[in-house]
């Protein structure tokens, strides 16, 4: 059992529970209070630094982190500890040994232009959002010119049963499937039957209902059975697909279009936006690359080089094809 001497597990899940309440009230960081969450010694964690490495975490990642509290305290005493050490290390002044030296200004210097990295996105970000209309009228030209892009094909939503070939013969799963069908044009609840008799793994999530989708999705098979029922309602005989033995009911049409300007507008500008931040970034890259008064010691970069001689690399490279076994007997 991992040991948490010195931090009180009760009063580091009240501070967090307290400081994750003001995160979901929407407050503006800079109006919220900066807690501690914990502390060991003098080394203190922030609710700001704690927030600083969320920022960290994919955006998908980071959107549920905080729906568990053990997450949320491995997390916080990770991060205290951390301080701790940090803060033996700068008593120490471990920074300024020699053989810790150089990998401390590399990783600053790693750190520090992250940082500008950042910042010069972040600046661009703004500066589009502020030219918000302009780019909107952009967007507009792009739809206009090319609305085919947006094109949507024609789908249908259905339910469906299946019977799994894996798990029956091909002839007890049709005889299943029958059964089924017999049911439900019978007048039985078609997404009950399913509930009850489909062994598609997700009907314990839907119930059979599968949404809308485009012929290209599904299998063959079974999109031609399902885009060929007329009515919502209808129920297809049985078909055989590469997963088994289905039956299906159409739920839902939707023909074929385009999608509006409207419908697109925000997709068109966070693509536009992206493409904007990326190009002043890619422009400060390119200037510092590109600075004249670069200069580069052919020298003592080729001394770094280490050159092995055709021949003996010859001899290795037959060494290590040989197959395992055909060495000579030592004996």
């Amino acid at each position: 059992m991992r040991s948490r001497t010195r931090i009180s597990v009760f009063n580091a899940r009240r501070l967090v529970a307290a400081g994750l309440f003001c995160i979901a009230t929407g407050l503006h960081a800079q109006a919220v209070p900066d807690p501690v969450l914990a502390e060991i010694g003098q080394a203190k964690l922030y609710r700001s630094e704690y927030e600083a490495e969320l920022e960290k975490l994919p955006a998908d990642i980071r959107a549920g982190f905080a729906n568990s509290a053990k997450r949320v305290n491995d997390l916080i005493a990770r991060l205290v500890v951390q301080k701790a050490l940090a803060a033996q290390a700068k008593s120490e002044n471990l920074s300024d040994k020699p053989e810790y030296a150089t990998r401390f200004r590399v990783e600053t210097d790693r750190l520090l232009a992250q940082l500008r990295v950042t910042d010069i996105e972040n600046q661009a970000g703004r500066e589009f959002d502020a030219r918000r209309a302009q780019f909107e009228a952009r967007a507009r030209e792009l739809y206009l010119a090319d609305s085919k892009k947006y094109a949507t094909p024609e789908m249908v939503s259905a339910s469906h049963i299946l019977f799994d070939t894996r798990k029956h013969s091909k002839e007890e799963g049709q005889q299943l499937a029958n059964a089924a069908y017999a049911k439900a044009v019978a007048g039985a609840d078609f997404n009950q039957l399913a509930k009850g008799q489909s062994e598609d793994p997700s009907v314990a999530g839907n119930d059979g209902r599968l949404g809308y989708f485009a012929r290209p999705e599904m299998d063959p098979a079974f999109a031609e059975a399902a885009f060929s029922l007329k009515q919502v309602g209808d129920i297809s005989r049985p078909v055989l697909s590469s997963f088994g033995w289905h039956v299906i009911r159409l739920d839902g049409r939707r023909p074929a279009g385009t999608r509006s300007f409207d419908e697109v507008r925000d997709v068109i500008l966070a693509e536009q936006r992206k493409k904007y931040i990326d190009d002043k970034r890619d422009a400060v890259l390119a200037a510092i690359r590109g600075d004249p008064s670069y200069k580069f010691n052919e020298q003592a970069v080729e001394a770094l080089v280490i050159r092995i001689d055709p021949e003996s690399q010859r001899r290795i490279n037959e060494e290590a094809a040989k197959p395992r076994g055909t060495e000579a007997n030592p004996k």
